[in-house]
């Protein structure tokens, strides 16, 4: 039996972040949400920069002005953080 894999390419079609959440729509109707604090960067934003995420690159890229940086769609959905989760404490 022959299998046909179709990649589907992740592709961003709005960006928003709420309560420190970064949420994103792909053009597969999925919407995929990571936290802020994963991010050295991000980390460190205030929630009204967050805000103010934009989708760049034809949906593949995510941009803050302030502070300044960019993370790839395809790197985030993939779950390619920089911190690692806080840990709980029982």
């Amino acid at each position: 039996m022959n299998a046909i894999v179709t990649e589907t390419e992740i592709v961003a079609i709005r960006a928003w972040a709420e309560k420190r959440f970064v949420y994103l729509e792909l053009t597969d109707g999925r919407i995929y949400g990571f936290p802020a604090d994963r991010f050295r960067i991000l980390g460190q934003a205030s929630e009204d920069q967050l805000k103010k995420v934009q989708v760049e690159v034809n949906g593949h890229a995510l941009r803050w002005e302030e502070p300044d940086e960019d993370l790839t769609v395809a790197g985030v959905v993939a779950g390619r953080f920089q911190l690692p989760l806080p840990r709980q404490v029982a």
